[in-house]
């Protein structure tokens, strides 16, 4: 079987990661390494690295995604743990051999280019448990996610500047009149 070589990060749900940040970052003191999109989990997920580890806040983007539906059913809080494997096929085998209940039979690409599985709660006795293998790709990938967050952050900020332009002049023009 592969080999757990570390927890990699505990996941929290969360409505609002803003809100959140006030706790995290402002009351514990906990450094945002950066957010990142995931748009195939349908999800924004925030990084506080601690120690060998991070604190993940996983926030919807979709009001019809698993992530959301599971917010919706059971509120904010912690979602799943996630272990750090050297080889998740060879630890997806033993479960299986084991009769665990897996959500993913097979190893998928998650946040970063990751490969990525998830252990029922069925089996765990109610914890989500994630299963995960660090890929020669992930830091391209973590990279161009964050790149594109930022291009849409950058966007959204020149579309509101246009508006208060426009609004700006409109009253410049109401003004002179």
């Amino acid at each position: 079987m592969g080999k757990i070589k570390r927890i990699n990060h505990v996941a929290i749900l969360v409505e609002d990661i803003e809100e959140t940040l006030h706790f995290w970052r402002d009351a514990l003191g906990l450094e945002l390494a950066h957010v990142e999109d995931v748009p195939d989990q349908e999800a924004v997920v925030a990084f506080f690295p601690v120690g060998e580890a991070e604190v993940e806040l996983v926030k919807p983007t979709t009001e019809d995604s698993g992530i959301s539906r599971y917010l919706e059913k059971r509120g904010p809080g912690v979602h799943h743990i996630c272990f750090e494997v050297d080889d998740i096929d060879a630890c997806l085998e033993k479960l299986k051999s084991k009769e665990i209940r897996l959500i993913n039979e097979q190893a998928v690409v998650g946040t970063g280019g990751k490969k990525i599985a998830f252990i029922h709660p069925e089996s765990t006795h109610g914890v989500l448990i994630e299963l995960y293998e660090l890929t020669a790709e992930e830091p391209e990938i973590r990279l161009a996610r964050a790149r594109s967050l930022a291009d849409r952050a950058l966007l959204q900020s020149q579309v509101a500047a246009a508006g208060m332009v426009g609004f700006l002049r409109a009253l410049r023009s109401e003004a002179e009149r």
